[in-house]
């Protein structure tokens, strides 16, 4: 159990790397991240789960296969969730905070393999 309320301002600010998540929190089988991202991360898919992207800070642009409506531009207070099996891809042209709520099983890249990948073991690391 967590001692109190997770500001996720706070945790955001205490990342040193970029495309970096660390986890927060967990409800269920679900972890929360924060990330800080600026550049484009690699197209990639997550064949077995859904990912959901909230902004605190900045733009974040998600591309999306042209057949699934093609890419859409997140800001502040919104969230938007890739579906399973869609190919995607981040981008923000300056720094971003986001918030990510993944499965567990949910792999930094999906399919992809890049040196911006992150473990699990990476991402549970305390801030």
């Amino acid at each position: 159990m967590q001692p109190g309320p997770i500001s996720l301002e706070q945790a955001c600010a205490k990342l040193a790397e970029l495309w970096s998540p660390r986890v927060v929190g967990r409800v269920n089988d679900q972890y929360v991240k924060v990330a800080k991202v600026q550049g484009e991360f690699p197209w990639h898919t997550h064949e077995r789960e859904d990912e959901m992207f909230l902004v605190l800070r900045g733009r974040l642009r998600i591309g999306r296969e042209a057949a699934d409506g093609g890419p859409v531009s997140v800001g502040p207070g919104e969230f938007f969730v890739v579906p399973r099996g869609l190919r995607h891809n981040t981008a923000a042209e300056e720094e971003t905070w986001i918030v990510l709520i993944e499965t567990v099983t949910t792999e930094h890249a999906g399919d992809e393999k890049t040196d911006l990948a992150r473990s699990l073991e990476e991402q549970l690391r305390p801030l």
